[in-house]
Protein backbone atom coordinates (compact mmCIF):
# COMPACT_ATOMS: atom_id res chain seq x y z
CA UNK A 1 0.00 0.00 0.00
CA UNK A 2 1.47 3.37 -0.96
CA UNK A 3 2.43 5.77 1.86
CA UNK A 4 -0.15 8.29 0.60
CA UNK A 5 -2.92 5.70 1.10
CA UNK A 6 -1.65 4.81 4.58
CA UNK A 7 -1.48 8.51 5.42
CA UNK A 8 -5.07 9.08 4.24
CA UNK A 9 -6.32 6.03 6.17
CA UNK A 10 -4.55 7.16 9.38
CA UNK A 11 -5.28 10.87 8.97
CA UNK A 12 -1.61 11.90 8.98
CA UNK A 13 0.84 13.26 6.43
CA UNK A 14 2.91 11.13 4.06
CA UNK A 15 6.01 12.47 5.82
CA UNK A 16 4.74 11.10 9.15
CA UNK A 17 4.17 7.68 7.59
CA UNK A 18 7.60 7.76 5.95
CA UNK A 19 9.27 8.70 9.26
CA UNK A 20 7.43 5.95 11.15
CA UNK A 21 8.31 3.32 8.57
CA UNK A 22 11.95 4.46 8.63
CA UNK A 23 11.90 4.19 12.44
CA UNK A 24 10.57 0.61 12.15
CA UNK A 25 13.31 -0.23 9.62
CA UNK A 26 15.98 1.30 11.88
CA UNK A 27 14.61 -0.68 14.85
CA UNK A 28 14.76 -3.94 12.89
CA UNK A 29 10.97 -4.45 12.96
CA UNK A 30 10.70 -4.13 9.18
CA UNK A 31 13.49 -6.10 7.56
CA UNK A 32 12.61 -5.71 3.91
CA UNK A 33 9.97 -5.11 1.33
CA UNK A 34 9.36 -6.28 -2.18
CA UNK A 35 7.27 -8.43 -4.41
CA UNK A 36 6.05 -11.96 -3.65
CA UNK A 37 6.35 -14.50 -6.44
CA UNK A 38 3.55 -16.99 -7.05
CA UNK A 39 5.45 -20.30 -7.46
CA UNK A 40 2.52 -21.94 -9.28
CA UNK A 41 2.66 -19.28 -12.00
CA UNK A 42 6.25 -20.43 -12.69
CA UNK A 43 5.27 -24.09 -12.86
CA UNK A 44 6.05 -25.04 -9.23
CA UNK A 45 2.69 -26.47 -8.15
CA UNK A 46 3.86 -28.74 -5.30
CA UNK A 47 4.68 -27.03 -2.00
CA UNK A 48 6.38 -29.45 0.36
CA UNK A 49 7.75 -29.43 3.89
CA UNK A 50 10.50 -31.96 4.55
CA UNK A 51 11.62 -33.02 8.01
CA UNK A 52 15.33 -33.85 7.91
CA UNK A 53 17.14 -36.03 10.43
CA UNK A 54 20.90 -35.58 10.52
CA UNK A 55 23.53 -38.07 11.63
CA UNK A 56 24.80 -35.41 14.06
CA UNK A 57 23.37 -31.98 14.87
CA UNK A 58 26.86 -30.53 14.39
CA UNK A 59 26.53 -31.27 10.66
CA UNK A 60 23.84 -28.59 10.36
CA UNK A 61 26.06 -25.89 8.81
CA UNK A 62 27.53 -28.17 6.15
CA UNK A 63 24.08 -29.49 5.24
CA UNK A 64 22.70 -25.94 5.01
CA UNK A 65 25.57 -25.08 2.65
CA UNK A 66 24.44 -27.96 0.41
CA UNK A 67 20.78 -26.94 0.66
CA UNK A 68 21.70 -23.43 -0.50
CA UNK A 69 22.78 -25.00 -3.82
CA UNK A 70 19.25 -26.34 -4.42
CA UNK A 71 17.12 -23.47 -5.79
CA UNK A 72 13.81 -25.21 -5.04
CA UNK A 73 14.48 -24.95 -1.27
CA UNK A 74 13.02 -21.64 -0.08
CA UNK A 75 13.24 -22.04 3.72
CA UNK A 76 15.39 -23.99 6.15
CA UNK A 77 15.02 -24.15 9.94
CA UNK A 78 17.08 -25.82 12.68
CA UNK A 79 14.42 -27.33 14.93
CA UNK A 80 13.59 -29.14 18.12
CA UNK A 81 11.35 -32.20 18.07
CA UNK A 82 11.51 -35.25 15.83
CA UNK A 83 13.61 -33.58 13.09
CA UNK A 84 16.95 -31.82 13.17
CA UNK A 85 15.82 -29.51 10.38
CA UNK A 86 12.65 -28.56 8.56
CA UNK A 87 12.78 -27.24 5.01
CA UNK A 88 10.18 -25.86 2.63
CA UNK A 89 10.59 -26.44 -1.07
CA UNK A 90 8.65 -26.12 -4.29
CA UNK A 91 8.60 -28.79 -6.98
CA UNK A 92 6.96 -28.79 -10.40
CA UNK A 93 5.11 -32.02 -9.65
CA UNK A 94 5.43 -35.26 -7.68
CA UNK A 95 8.01 -36.70 -10.10
CA UNK A 96 10.20 -33.61 -9.66
CA UNK A 97 9.72 -33.88 -5.88
CA UNK A 98 10.84 -37.51 -5.94
CA UNK A 99 13.96 -36.53 -7.89
CA UNK A 100 14.75 -33.77 -5.39
CA UNK A 101 14.32 -36.18 -2.47
CA UNK A 102 16.13 -39.20 -3.88
CA UNK A 103 18.84 -37.60 -5.98
CA UNK A 104 19.58 -34.40 -4.10
CA UNK A 105 18.48 -34.27 -0.45
CA UNK A 106 19.08 -37.87 0.56
CA UNK A 107 22.49 -37.87 -1.15
CA UNK A 108 23.84 -35.10 1.09
CA UNK A 109 26.44 -36.32 3.57
CA UNK A 110 24.93 -36.39 7.05
CA UNK A 111 21.27 -36.68 6.01
CA UNK A 112 20.00 -39.86 7.65
CA UNK A 113 16.30 -39.65 6.78
CA UNK A 114 13.59 -37.41 5.40
CA UNK A 115 9.86 -37.22 5.99
CA UNK A 116 7.78 -35.41 3.41
CA UNK A 117 4.58 -33.45 4.00
CA UNK A 118 2.90 -32.07 0.88
CA UNK A 119 0.84 -28.93 1.38
CA UNK A 120 -2.55 -29.32 -0.26
CA UNK A 121 -3.51 -25.66 0.22
CA UNK A 122 -2.10 -22.62 2.00
CA UNK A 123 -4.97 -21.26 4.06
CA UNK A 124 -3.22 -18.46 5.97
CA UNK A 125 -0.23 -16.29 5.13
CA UNK A 126 0.40 -13.20 7.17
CA UNK A 127 3.01 -11.34 9.18
CA UNK A 128 3.15 -11.11 12.96
CA UNK A 129 1.10 -8.04 13.94
CA UNK A 130 3.29 -5.16 15.05
CA UNK A 131 0.96 -4.55 18.01
CA UNK A 132 1.51 -8.11 19.36
CA UNK A 133 4.16 -7.08 21.90
CA UNK A 134 3.74 -7.74 25.61
CA UNK A 135 0.48 -6.51 27.11
CA UNK A 136 2.26 -3.82 29.12
CA UNK A 137 3.82 -2.36 25.96
CA UNK A 138 1.87 0.58 24.63
CA UNK A 139 1.04 0.47 20.92
CA UNK A 140 2.96 2.88 18.74
CA UNK A 141 0.88 5.68 17.25
CA UNK A 142 1.68 7.63 14.11
CA UNK A 143 2.22 11.26 14.96
CA UNK A 144 2.66 14.30 12.82
CA UNK A 145 6.26 15.55 12.66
Amino acid sequence: MPFKDVAAECGVSRAAVHQRVQHLVDAGVIIGSGFHVNPASLGYSTCTYVGITLEKGSMYKSVVAEFEKIPEIVECHFTTGPYTMLIKLYARDNAHLMTLLNDRLQEIDGVVSTETLISLKQSIKKEVPIGAQHAETKPTVLEEA
